[in-house]
């Protein structure tokens, strides 16, 4: 008796009650979507079984099956070949110096007629050239705008030489012509003026009626070399007095710049 109501509490016990199931949180939502996603790839697959191919997509499959299987005996072409001692594998000719494969099948999808295909390919070609030239003339403007650049920035650099000489020789002259006891200049502008000089000067100008120099830098420092080269035997290029005009004639080399390059 106490064997049975032993066994029958084992029984009842929770060994052998069902597990329960899973209730976490979520769960239940991931399962529906993993169960939805597999009916979608199903449909997906019955859908490309069944989908009905298009007339130029059976063309295309029979075309590459035909192209794929080698030429047999029942091909006219073949068996005419065959029968001129042709083999399968065989380059054409008598020499065997012809082509092994066949010429490529080349297919026309679209409806585009006869030559348009040159028509595009000369399209193209008139475009490319047209942007090739596009880019010549642009690289063109480039060099001429960079050249054009230079020449300025050289005739800027030769104007403040050529301006820097000029000073030089003005302080020069006014520094002979005072060993000379000359107190005037031959020019105004022989001699370097100070700032002050040249304020009161404008002021002048100011009340006076104005009077424009006509002589540019250059024209003034070749006057102004060539008058200390005849007044004081002196070069500014040489940077020295010479004794007498043969000294000077003999020992420089010439009246300007370049002379003393």
């Amino acid at each position: 008796m106490r064997l049975n109501m032993a066994e029958e509490e084992d029984y009842m016990s929770d060994a052998f009650i069902n597990v329960q199931e899973d209730i976490r949180p979520g769960l239940p939502m991931l399962r529906q979507i993993r169960e939805a996603r597999r009916k979608e790839e199903k449909q997906q697959e019955a859908n490309l079984k069944n989908r009905q191919k298009s007339l130029k997509e059976e063309e295309q499959e029979r075309r590459d099956i035909g192209l794929k299987n080698a030429l047999g005996c029942e091909n006219k072409g073949f068996a005419l070949l065959q029968k001129m001692g042709y083999k399968s594998g065989q380059a054409l000719g008598k020499s065997g110096d012809g082509i092994v494969e066949p010429i490529p099948l080349t297919v026309r999808t679209g409806k585009s007629g006869i030559g348009h295909e040159t028509f595009l390919k000369r399209k193209a070609d008139e475009k490319l050239e047209n942007y090739r030239r596009k880019i010549h003339m642009k690289n063109q403007a480039e060099e001429k705008a960079a050249e054009q650049f230079r020449m300025r920035l050289k005739n800027k650099q030769d104007e403040m030489k050529l301006e820097g000489d000029l000073r030089r020789s003005q302080r020069a002259c006014q520094q002979l012509d005072t060993q000379k006891n000359i107190q005037v200049p031959r020019e105004a502008w022989y001699w370097l003026r100070s700032e002050e000089e040249t304020e009161e000067e404008e002021e002048d100008e100011d009340e006076d009626e104005y009077k424009s120099e006509d002589l540019s830098v250059l024209e003034k420092l070749q006057i102004l070399t060539s008058y200390l080269r005849e007044e004081h035997l002196y070069c500014i290029w040489c940077g020295t007095a010479y004794e007498d005009k043969e000294d000077l004639s003999s020992n420089c080399p010439g009246p300007t710049s370049a002379d003393h390059d």
